[in-house]
């Protein structure tokens, strides 16, 4: 009996081990690569040139990575919360949201990019049904404001977001809400001291997975989105392909600017979950 309380942390040693591992080198490596202290190709030189010789394009990436990923977080959240106070109210039209969340989360984010491309696309399927001309169509896709590309992360993760949060309020809301109702609170009041008090904690980490993972995804911005100014990820994509090795170090500190700004967003969402009176 004495050996199973140090069974389950052994047993996930075993597990973290290898994958942090694998992690913390990677990192390492491009961290390396970054400053000039691993070079596939000439001697070994502390150098920051790889962030300050294209520092205004890496500025230009940062700012354009950094609005698609609020947006599409802060779109992905609303509509994700919505979805889930749906859900658990219960009813068909909640069943049905739930099945249509479900099933979203299974799609692939290339087959949802080629889907919204031919969507929103001035040639698209919408711009026909409401019989509009290519010339007089905005510019959804390429365009300056990445619609097409925060669109198709707005879809996707607002069912991921969805998902997690009716999980949470699945098995929490019910006993709470009735007390509030028997107490004489309407539904805006339940709403506002029930409903997003208990989802707030699942809400910040959902949030905060979408906001990292859209911050380092490449495939939707690259089918979607504009040559220029372009995404991190996409930017680290093509530097790290270009045919000139030289253009390594680069794109190691793009990843780096990447992840370091990943590591802020995720330390400051732990910092908001330990202020949670609902988490604690």
């Amino acid at each position: 009996m004495s050996t199973r309380p140090a069974a389950g942390p052994a047993l996930l040693l075993v597990v973290v081990t290898p994958v942090a591992f694998v992690v913390i080198a990677g990192i390492g490596s491009a961290l390396l690569q970054s400053i000039g202290l691993m070079p596939l190709v000439g001697p070994v030189r502390l150098s920051l040139d790889a962030y300050v010789g294209g520092r205004q394009e890496l500025a230009d990436s940062l700012g354009v990575s950094v609005g698609i990923a609020a947006a599409s977080t802060t779109l992905s959240s609303f509509i994700g919360t919505l979805v889930a106070i749906l859900v658990v109210s219960g009813g068909w039209c909640g069943r049905i949201v739930a099945t249509l969340s479900a099933a979203t989360i299974t799609v692939p984010h290339l087959i949802g990019a080629a889907t919204i491309g031919l969507l929103l696309a001035d040639s698209g399927v919408l711009s026909r049904l409401l019989n509009i001309s290519p010339d007089a169509w905005p510019a959804l896709v390429g365009g300056p404001w990445w619609v097409a590309v925060v669109t198709e992360y707005a879809w996707k993760e607002s069912a991921f977001i969805a998902m997690i949060v009716a999980g949470t309020l699945a098995t929490r809301v019910a006993r709470f809400d009735e007390t509030a109702s028997l107490l004489g609170a309407g539904r805006l009041a339940r709403l506002r001291l029930v409903f997003l008090p208990l989802a707030r904690p699942s809400l910040i980490i959902a949030s905060t997975i979408t906001f990292v993972y859209t911050l380092g995804s490449y495939e939707v911005a690259w089918l979607l989105g504009r040559t220029y100014p372009e995404p991190l990820a996409v930017m680290a994509l093509r530097l790290f392909h270009a045919t000139s090795l030289a253009s390594r170090p680069e794109a190691a500190a793009v990843a780096v600017v990447t992840v370091s700004l990943s590591v802020l967003v995720v330390t400051t969402a732990f910092l908001a979950l330990r202020r949670s009176g609902a988490w604690r």
